[in-house]
């Protein structure tokens, strides 16, 4: 969806020149986290880590889990850090190329760092085709760019994939594609816990496409036009009439939760033990006031822990900005895309109750990064422009850095 003002400009889409970047800044971040690995906090590197040793410094929090579901499968005691909070895609896939590489922690740098690619490349196309020639060129900086972009380039982290599938499933979508979409909109949502915006986002855009056929066609819905290019909130609602069994596709995307709760009632008599096993010691995210009102890092500044503090408050910054930029979101790609980004900061910003992990997360709502590149091409001045990109690339260098010796950043 987009708005009359946003008329993307007939020109071929430059993958060459996306590829390109996305390889300089992974051989600079590579660099950077193999130089500052020998530095790292904890000297113990994981005992089953057989890869490089330049690319230890990708292997940190998270990874460790990963590595573990990968070589040896799930496991849940309740009331304890159990493998089974992380969701099954990316672990399973690295099991996969691990076993033809011959090595997990090659496997999952390669498989972050190649899904991280093809993020960026089917995010270019998605945006070329939906804003100005400049806007989506600077839409792809940013998401090359942005702070927590580390996890985009061979972190073992399940991010990039998630991020792959996710555009996937609405490129698919907008192409009437309505079951391809669904069943890769399925991988996402057995790739990670926010998995669930991919099928509220999936389902209002297929409402969305369908009140704009309606539309197209002369029949309009809504009692006010909203504007050239937009279907209004009660067009999009009227459209539920002219779903057909085909457009039911989309709700496919909801298997991969289902078949992974499944999977959880059958082998550990709780369906929702992702959900559980948050609260357990250590993690201490669960649900209520806590949580929902942030006291873990209001208590962190109160007992002196400024410089984890001040990590966690560049991303609760990212959110501000993210949420920010939602009302653009609406104006220049619809309803669909609006749902989705609003439901995918809502989950990890209410979820959390220090914001950790926001940063990365908000890397997923990817019409936000979109709508970020457009408002830098609105700027008048290019001094601007440039100074704002460089500091995020800044940021992105130093967070690297302190990723590679061992900081918990996002």
């Amino acid at each position: 969806m987009r708005s009359s003002t946003t008329v993307p400009e007939v020109a071929p889409y430059p993958w060459k020149t996306v590829t390109a970047a996305f390889l300089v800044v992974a051989a600079v971040l590579t660099t950077v986290v193999a130089l500052a690995n020998p530095y790292r906090r904890s000297p113990d590197v994981h005992p089953t880590l057989t890869g490089p040793a330049w690319l230890d410094g990708w292997f940190h929090y998270d990874a460790g889990w990963y590595l573990k579901i990968a070589t040896q499968g799930y496991d849940y005691v309740p009331g304890q850090q159990s493998s089974i909070a992380f969701f099954p895609v990316y672990p399973m896939s690295v099991r996969a190329l691990g076993t033809v590489l011959g090595d997990a922690q090659v496997a999952g740098t390669l498989l972050g760092a190649l899904a991280g690619l093809a993020t960026a490349l089917v995010f270019g196309r998605w945006a070329w085709d939906r804003l100005p020639r400049r806007a989506a060129t600077l839409a792809v900086a940013v998401l090359l760019v942005y702070p927590y972009a580390m996890f985009l380039y061979g972190a073992v982290y399940a991010d990039s994939l998630f991020m792959l599938c996710t555009i996937g499933a609405f490129l698919l979508l907008d192409r009437r594609w309505f079951v391809a979409a669904g069943v890769v909109g399925a991988l996402a949502t057995a790739g990670r816990p926010v998995g669930t915006a991919v099928v509220v986002g999936l389902v209002v855009r297929t409402l969305e496409i369908l009140a704009e056929d309606r539309r197209a066609a002369g029949g309009l819905v809504g009692s006010v036009d909203p504007g050239p290019g937009r279907v209004g909130w009660r067009e999009l609602v009227g459209a539920v009439r002219d779903v057909r069994p085909r457009q039911l596709g989309v709700l496919l995307s909801g298997l991969g939760l289902a078949a992974w709760s499944g999977y959880l009632w059958l082998a550990f008599g709780d369906p929702l033990a992702f959900v559980h096993v948050e609260s357990a010691p250590g993690w201490d995210q669960g649900v209520g006031p806590h949580t929902w009102f942030k006291l873990g890092y209001v208590e962190l500044i109160q007992d002196g822990h400024y410089r984890t503090a001040a990590l966690l408050t560049v991303q609760a910054l990212a959110c501000v900005v993210a949420v920010l930029l939602l009302p653009r979101v609406w104006r220049l790609f619809g309803w669909g895309y609006l749902a989705y980004a609003v439901v995918v900061l809502l989950i990890p910003i209410v979820g959390t109750d220090d914001f950790m992990g926001t940063g990365r997360y908000a890397l997923a709502a990817f019409p936000v990064v979109a709508a970020a590149g457009h408002v830098l091409a609105g700027l008048r001045s290019p001094v601007l422009r440039v100074g704002l990109l460089a500091l995020s690339g800044a940021l992105l260098l130093v967070l690297t850095v302190m990723f590679g010796i061992s900081f918990e950043v996002s």
